[in-house]
């Protein structure tokens, strides 16, 4: 038999419409999509000045490729900069290719300050990609297997520790950046326990003192979904490197990495490079995209993320499940393994996914009413309910 290769293990449905936080499938059942795919609709699905925005780009002009100047890539940089404080922007089409591009800065790094062998310290648990190097970095044995030998170069310390970043520089000299997800998100919404802005503002001292570029993750948490443009905006501290994708697009492919300070100059011509990088359609909807987030939509996040985590666990704790995250980032910690959740979630017509066994990912539209942050919580706390007293009659 022909047909695509089986790279995925797919739920049985599948979706012909979206409006908003619904989805439609096939047989014109109606879902609400708590997901986003997977963080990336942040305006929701068919948003209609983005759907626009697209038609016009497409019918205007699509593609140049980056031999020439793209006036709508020079806008889109200036914005995210101007968002970011950062200084420089570089355009690809992914999160994986975002975070590539970090790694390609960080061994600039290395060669610039003559050190031969580089390190660059990652996380366990962490998610940075499904190409060679940014497999390598991710803290995930089981997609790393039947990969090996994986990228070298890369040392492994535990999450959210800044005791554990401080004893790895210390013991390797040639660890020349740190690449790091502020909110861990596939492996179930993971915040630093020692607090976000504690542990992002103690790494940043560390990578400065010794001169490690701090390369910040944020292909998840940014574009408004932790209720700040940047999850690092939550803290009073600049990274180095930033990159992000998923939501930028709002559903339109496109990933950037921002750079700044000892960063800013490392790229150079010949040195990086995308064919289809920062297309005249990509910038147009991520302008779009990034113009809507900031209309309001990033403090809605926020707001209506607060309201959602409280209204949880309001009805939640009693059951021994624990409610975490920040903004439109939310995990639900059950006692015991959660996945069959995912199969009832779908019969009751609510998608969100499981990580780590016990532990499910909300990640729903930035711009949720509140009647459809109530529905959620009125879902997801049934859903749960009837899961933890054994009774699955919805």
């Amino acid at each position: 038999m022909t047909g695509l290769l089986p790279t995925y293990s797919r739920q049985p449905v599948s979706f012909v419409r979206g409006q908003g936080v619904w989805l439609w499938d096939d047989q014109g059942k109606q879902y609400f999509d708590a997901l986003s795919g997977i963080a990336v609709c942040g305006l929701g699905h068919a948003h209609p000045v983005i759907s626009a925005a697209i038609a016009d780009q497409a019918s205007t002009l699509i593609h140049t490729s980056n031999l020439y100047g793209v006036p709508l890539q020079q806008q889109l940089a200036s914005l995210l900069c101007d968002l970011s404080a950062m200084s420089g922007c570089f355009f690809c089409n992914s999160g994986a290719e975002a975070n590539e591009a970090a790694l390609k800065l960080a061994r600039l790094h290395a060669y610039r300050n003559g050190i031969e062998n580089p390190k660059i310290l990652v996380t366990e648990q962490s998610f940075h990609g499904r190409t060679l190097a940014t497999l390598s970095a991710t803290g995930n044995i089981k997609v790393q297997k039947g990969f090996e030998p994986l990228f070298p170069g890369f040392i492994r310390i535990p999450f959210g520790e800044p005791a554990a970043v401080k004893e790895a520089l210390e013991q390797h000299p040639d660890i020349v950046a740190f690449l790091v997800e502020p909110i861990q998100g596939e492996s179930g919404v993971r915040e630093p326990q020692c607090g976000l802005a504690y542990y992002l503002e103690s790494i940043r001292a560390l990578c400065t003192e010794y001169d490690c570029l701090l390369m910040l993750d944020e292909i998840q948490t940014g574009n408004g979904r932790t209720g700040r443009y940047f999850a690092y905006q939550h803290s009073r501290i600049l990274p180095d490197v930033v990159t992000t994708a998923k939501g930028l697009g709002n559903g339109f492919p496109i990933g950037a990495v921002l750079t700044r300070g000892r960063a800013a100059d490392l790229f150079q011509p010949g040195t990086h490079g995308s064919t289809f990088g920062g297309t005249p359609l990509a910038c147009r909807a991520a302008l779009t995209t990034v113009r809507l987030l900031c209309d309001g939509v990033i403090e809605n996040a926020r707001t209506q993320g607060t309201r959602i985590r409280h209204e949880l666990e309001k009805r939640l704790n009693p059951l021994h499940v624990s409610v975490c995250g920040l903004g439109m980032m939310i995990g639900v910690v059950l006692p015991r393994d959660a996945t069959p959740l995912i199969a009832l979630g779908r019969e009751a017509g609510i998608l969100f996914s499981v990580s780590s066994g016990n532990r499910i990912r909300l990640l729903p539209p930035l711009n949720l009413t509140p009647l459809e942050s109530d529905l959620l919580v009125a879902k997801i706390s049934q859903l749960v309910e009837c899961f933890l007293t054994q009774d699955h009659s919805l």
